[in-house]
């Protein structure tokens, strides 16, 4: 085998991984559009398999829309709802669900071809399989949501959704991860404190999309649809902030508390992206480097514009997706930031011998 044909195939797995962090974009946009449109608990029963095919018959129709009728969901905010209306929420659930298992066959099937040929290393080699076995859990974690919502709840546990949606970003992240690491690049030599600080900033990021996806499941962009005041002042009365009890479930459960926290973290993280852009300038000579630096600033003003015209429009459907691209497009260049200053690139696996 020439070495043309080693890089080549070597390439190939890093398509590979590229179509796949596609896919679980889409999945993360598709997610988002189901739970706006009141989607999510349109199918009550899990069914890893046979769950793929949809109704096709009239009858099977109206099988699922009876065993839909039986959840607080539609008897509290749904009632009189009409087939065809059925329909259409559990197409957004279907499409969500069916785009995970297609993830799945996505990753697996090249993954197996891969190894058998001997196109992935050692160094890539376990990652890959913990990135497999992270989408199976991510798929229990999701039924896991939907269940919250079946029996005493109109909407899925705020919990639960935040925690499936950060899960599907970490899986993410973990592939540009792995992608950045695999482009051929030189490592860049950098001060301990440019590398730390790249890595804190993906962190923040993504746990912006946490407390994003919280706001989300409380519905708390629907209130307090002012800004830079929210309550009336720009940091509410703490009798507003705190008054549940115990005091940590404020966190997770006070609307006001969860969208003040998602505000102050945002203005935090653009704070600390300025403050790192600023060091990478002064203290790395690599072009782009700096460049990726300033983008991820440039980025985080432009997903805050989005984030306020989101809020003050009481969350339109449009603004909302956009908002959520825009995080995961924020998200992506931190970690491939990160990426290029903490590890340096993963070889392709050595020839054998002729």
């Amino acid at each position: 085998m020439t070495s043309l044909q080693h890089n080549a195939r070597f390439h190939a797995v890093r398509i590979w991984l590229l179509i796949v962090a596609a896919m679980v974009v889409a999945t993360l946009i598709v997610g988002g559009a189901t739970r706006l449109t009141g989607s999510g608990l349109s199918i009550v029963e899990w069914k890893p398999v046979t769950g793929t095919v949809p109704p096709l018959t009239e009858a099977q129709w109206a099988a699922e829309f009876d065993k839909y009728k039986q959840i607080p969901q539609y008897r509290e905010l749904n009632r009189g709802m009409s087939l065809s209306e059925f329909k259409t929420i559990y197409w957004w659930e279907w499409a969500h669900r069916l785009l995970g298992r297609t993830i799945g066959a996505v990753f697996l099937i090249p993954f197996l071809f891969f190894l058998w040929r001997g196109w992935i290393g050692r160094e890539l080699r376990w990652p890959l399989f913990g990135l497999f076995a992270l989408g199976g859990v991510q798929g229990a974690v999701g039924w896991w949501m939907v269940s919250s919502g079946l029996a005493e709840r109109v909407s899925v546990s705020q919990y639960r959704l935040a925690f499936h949606m950060t899960l599907a970003c970490v899986i993410y992240a973990a592939i540009v991860w792995t992608v950045a690491r695999m482009k051929a690049l030189p490592f860049i030599e950098t001060p301990v404190r440019v590398r730390i600080g790249a890595a804190i900033l993906a962190l923040l990021v993504l746990a912006q999309i946490y407390l994003g996806a919280l706001v989300a499941g409380l519905d708390a962009g629907l209130v307090y649809n002012t800004w830079p005041h929210i309550d009336g002042a720009l940091i509410p009365q703490a009798d507003r902030l705190w008054f549940e009890t115990p005091l940590w479930r404020n966190f997770f459960e006070n609307a006001l508390t969860v969208q003040f926290n998602h505000r102050m973290l945002a203005y935090l993280i653009l704070l600390f992206a300025i403050l790192h852009a600023w060091d990478t300038g002064r203290s790395v000579h690599d072009r782009t480097t700096r460049a990726n630096a300033a983008l991820i600033v440039l980025l985080i003003i432009v997903q805050a514009m989005i984030g306020i015209a989101t809020l003050l429009f009481a969350v339109p459907i449009m603004l909302a997706l956009l908002h959520q691209a825009m995080a995961i497009l924020v998200l992506t260049v931190a970690v491939v930031h990160a990426a290029r200053l903490i590890h340096k690139p993963v070889a392709a696996p050595a020839l054998s011998p002729a």
